[in-house]
Protein backbone atom coordinates (compact mmCIF):
# COMPACT_ATOMS: atom_id res chain seq x y z
CA UNK A 1 0.00 0.00 0.00
CA UNK A 2 3.02 2.15 0.66
CA UNK A 3 4.36 1.79 -2.37
CA UNK A 4 1.25 2.40 -4.34
CA UNK A 5 0.61 5.63 -2.62
CA UNK A 6 4.34 7.17 -3.56
CA UNK A 7 3.42 5.92 -7.20
CA UNK A 8 -0.15 8.23 -6.94
CA UNK A 9 1.99 11.06 -5.67
CA UNK A 10 4.17 10.95 -8.11
CA UNK A 11 1.62 10.84 -11.27
CA UNK A 12 0.50 13.94 -9.71
CA UNK A 13 4.01 15.28 -9.24
CA UNK A 14 3.84 17.34 -12.98
CA UNK A 15 0.86 18.82 -11.85
CA UNK A 16 2.51 19.92 -8.60
CA UNK A 17 5.03 21.44 -9.58
CA UNK A 18 5.72 25.32 -9.11
CA UNK A 19 7.56 25.49 -12.47
CA UNK A 20 8.31 23.35 -15.35
CA UNK A 21 9.98 19.69 -14.64
CA UNK A 22 13.59 19.42 -16.52
CA UNK A 23 12.96 16.87 -19.18
CA UNK A 24 15.64 14.69 -21.24
CA UNK A 25 15.75 12.11 -23.64
CA UNK A 26 18.43 9.66 -24.78
CA UNK A 27 18.79 6.64 -27.40
CA UNK A 28 20.97 3.88 -28.79
CA UNK A 29 22.72 5.23 -31.54
CA UNK A 30 22.71 1.71 -33.22
CA UNK A 31 19.20 1.10 -32.94
CA UNK A 32 17.56 1.24 -36.89
CA UNK A 33 14.79 2.88 -35.85
CA UNK A 34 13.06 2.53 -39.01
CA UNK A 35 12.53 -1.11 -37.91
CA UNK A 36 10.16 -0.26 -35.30
CA UNK A 37 6.59 -0.01 -36.43
CA UNK A 38 4.61 -2.21 -33.80
CA UNK A 39 4.66 -1.88 -30.62
CA UNK A 40 2.99 -3.63 -26.86
CA UNK A 41 3.21 -3.54 -23.19
CA UNK A 42 4.73 -5.97 -20.79
CA UNK A 43 3.32 -7.98 -18.33
CA UNK A 44 3.91 -6.11 -15.21
CA UNK A 45 4.53 -2.98 -14.09
CA UNK A 46 6.33 -1.57 -10.82
CA UNK A 47 3.37 0.81 -10.55
CA UNK A 48 1.27 -2.09 -10.19
CA UNK A 49 0.17 -4.24 -7.18
CA UNK A 50 1.48 -7.77 -6.80
CA UNK A 51 -2.17 -8.63 -7.19
CA UNK A 52 -4.13 -6.70 -9.71
CA UNK A 53 -3.07 -3.98 -12.06
CA UNK A 54 -3.35 -0.31 -10.57
CA UNK A 55 -5.28 2.75 -12.26
CA UNK A 56 -2.03 4.46 -12.64
CA UNK A 57 -0.78 1.79 -14.50
CA UNK A 58 -3.93 1.71 -16.34
CA UNK A 59 -3.69 5.55 -17.09
CA UNK A 60 -0.10 5.27 -18.43
CA UNK A 61 -0.56 2.95 -20.83
CA UNK A 62 -3.64 4.89 -22.16
CA UNK A 63 -2.25 7.67 -22.69
CA UNK A 64 0.84 6.13 -24.06
CA UNK A 65 -1.16 4.05 -26.52
CA UNK A 66 -2.35 7.73 -27.46
CA UNK A 67 1.05 8.65 -28.03
CA UNK A 68 2.52 5.41 -29.74
CA UNK A 69 -0.65 5.74 -32.35
CA UNK A 70 -0.21 9.29 -33.21
CA UNK A 71 3.36 8.44 -34.00
CA UNK A 72 1.88 5.59 -36.50
CA UNK A 73 2.81 2.66 -34.62
CA UNK A 74 0.59 -0.13 -34.78
CA UNK A 75 -0.65 -2.13 -31.31
CA UNK A 76 0.17 -5.95 -31.14
CA UNK A 77 0.05 -8.71 -28.59
CA UNK A 78 1.74 -10.57 -31.06
CA UNK A 79 5.73 -10.24 -31.01
CA UNK A 80 5.82 -6.78 -31.24
CA UNK A 81 8.75 -4.64 -32.50
CA UNK A 82 8.60 -2.05 -29.23
CA UNK A 83 8.03 -3.06 -25.67
CA UNK A 84 6.44 0.08 -23.58
CA UNK A 85 8.24 0.22 -20.27
CA UNK A 86 7.49 3.03 -17.33
CA UNK A 87 7.96 3.76 -14.27
CA UNK A 88 7.82 6.63 -11.25
CA UNK A 89 9.75 7.12 -8.67
CA UNK A 90 9.91 9.62 -5.23
CA UNK A 91 12.86 10.32 -3.61
CA UNK A 92 14.45 12.79 -0.85
CA UNK A 93 16.71 15.80 -1.38
CA UNK A 94 18.70 18.07 0.39
CA UNK A 95 19.44 21.92 -1.26
CA UNK A 96 22.23 23.72 0.28
CA UNK A 97 22.68 27.20 -0.30
CA UNK A 98 25.02 29.82 1.42
CA UNK A 99 24.70 34.11 0.67
CA UNK A 100 27.42 36.38 2.01
CA UNK A 101 26.82 38.72 4.50
CA UNK A 102 29.07 41.74 6.26
CA UNK A 103 29.99 42.02 9.34
CA UNK A 104 29.09 45.79 10.93
CA UNK A 105 32.54 46.75 11.81
CA UNK A 106 34.54 46.89 14.98
CA UNK A 107 32.14 47.55 18.07
CA UNK A 108 29.13 46.76 17.03
CA UNK A 109 27.30 44.01 18.41
CA UNK A 110 23.77 43.54 16.87
CA UNK A 111 22.31 42.40 13.45
CA UNK A 112 24.10 38.87 13.19
CA UNK A 113 22.11 36.72 10.89
CA UNK A 114 20.91 33.11 11.36
CA UNK A 115 23.71 30.94 12.80
CA UNK A 116 25.89 33.93 14.24
CA UNK A 117 23.62 35.55 16.08
CA UNK A 118 25.19 33.79 19.06
CA UNK A 119 27.98 36.95 19.16
CA UNK A 120 24.89 39.57 19.18
CA UNK A 121 25.31 41.92 22.06
CA UNK A 122 28.49 40.77 23.09
CA UNK A 123 31.01 41.57 20.16
CA UNK A 124 31.39 43.08 16.90
CA UNK A 125 33.42 42.31 13.74
CA UNK A 126 36.36 43.90 12.44
CA UNK A 127 35.47 46.11 9.58
CA UNK A 128 35.04 44.25 6.14
CA UNK A 129 34.48 40.93 7.64
CA UNK A 130 32.45 38.93 5.91
CA UNK A 131 30.85 35.65 6.62
CA UNK A 132 28.33 33.34 4.84
CA UNK A 133 25.00 32.66 6.09
CA UNK A 134 24.04 28.66 4.80
CA UNK A 135 20.57 27.89 4.80
CA UNK A 136 19.55 23.44 3.94
CA UNK A 137 15.88 23.03 2.88
CA UNK A 138 14.60 19.04 1.86
CA UNK A 139 12.10 18.53 -1.11
CA UNK A 140 10.98 15.52 -2.53
CA UNK A 141 11.63 14.84 -6.28
CA UNK A 142 9.91 13.04 -8.06
CA UNK A 143 10.98 11.04 -11.52
CA UNK A 144 9.10 9.63 -14.30
CA UNK A 145 10.94 7.12 -16.85
CA UNK A 146 9.60 5.80 -20.05
CA UNK A 147 11.54 3.12 -21.84
CA UNK A 148 10.50 2.10 -25.45
CA UNK A 149 12.65 -1.51 -25.85
CA UNK A 150 13.76 -3.45 -28.86
CA UNK A 151 11.58 -6.58 -28.58
CA UNK A 152 14.02 -8.54 -30.75
CA UNK A 153 17.09 -7.75 -29.00
CA UNK A 154 15.59 -7.34 -25.49
CA UNK A 155 17.95 -3.99 -25.53
CA UNK A 156 17.03 0.09 -25.01
CA UNK A 157 16.08 1.92 -27.89
CA UNK A 158 14.83 4.87 -26.19
CA UNK A 159 14.12 6.58 -22.88
CA UNK A 160 12.62 10.06 -21.88
CA UNK A 161 12.65 11.57 -18.07
CA UNK A 162 11.10 13.88 -16.60
CA UNK A 163 12.29 15.01 -13.33
CA UNK A 164 10.41 17.67 -10.78
CA UNK A 165 9.96 19.06 -7.40
CA UNK A 166 6.68 17.59 -5.70
CA UNK A 167 4.78 19.69 -3.46
CA UNK A 168 1.72 19.88 -0.97
CA UNK A 169 -0.52 20.96 -4.29
CA UNK A 170 -2.80 18.39 -4.89
CA UNK A 171 -4.67 17.33 -8.35
CA UNK A 172 -8.58 15.77 -8.58
CA UNK A 173 -7.89 14.30 -11.96
CA UNK A 174 -5.09 11.56 -11.38
CA UNK A 175 -5.84 10.55 -15.35
CA UNK A 176 -5.22 13.84 -16.71
CA UNK A 177 -2.48 14.27 -14.49
CA UNK A 178 -0.37 11.03 -15.77
CA UNK A 179 -1.45 12.27 -19.32
CA UNK A 180 0.36 15.30 -18.65
CA UNK A 181 3.31 13.44 -17.83
CA UNK A 182 3.49 11.26 -20.70
CA UNK A 183 2.64 14.18 -23.16
CA UNK A 184 5.83 15.88 -22.40
CA UNK A 185 8.25 13.32 -21.73
CA UNK A 186 6.92 11.93 -25.72
CA UNK A 187 7.41 15.12 -27.00
CA UNK A 188 11.13 14.50 -26.87
CA UNK A 189 10.75 11.23 -28.84
CA UNK A 190 12.13 12.12 -32.29
CA UNK A 191 10.40 9.09 -35.14
CA UNK A 192 7.36 8.22 -36.43
CA UNK A 193 6.78 4.27 -37.47
CA UNK A 194 8.67 2.72 -39.68
CA UNK A 195 11.21 6.29 -39.86
CA UNK A 196 14.74 6.51 -38.51
CA UNK A 197 14.76 10.21 -39.98
CA UNK A 198 14.17 13.22 -37.13
CA UNK A 199 11.47 15.15 -36.97
CA UNK A 200 11.65 18.65 -35.90
CA UNK A 201 9.19 19.86 -33.73
CA UNK A 202 7.17 21.49 -36.18
CA UNK A 203 6.34 17.73 -36.91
Amino acid sequence: MKNIFLIVLIALFLAACTSTPDLRSDSDPNADFSQFKTYGFFDEYATDDKKYTTLVTQHFKDSLRREMNQRGYVYTTQNPDLLVNFNANLSEKLKVSSSPSYGIGVGGGRGYPGYYGYRGGHYGTYAGYSYNTTNVSQYTEGTVNVDLVDANKKQLAWEGVAVGRVNDKKSADLKASIGQVVVAIMAQYPYKAGSSTKLTPAQ
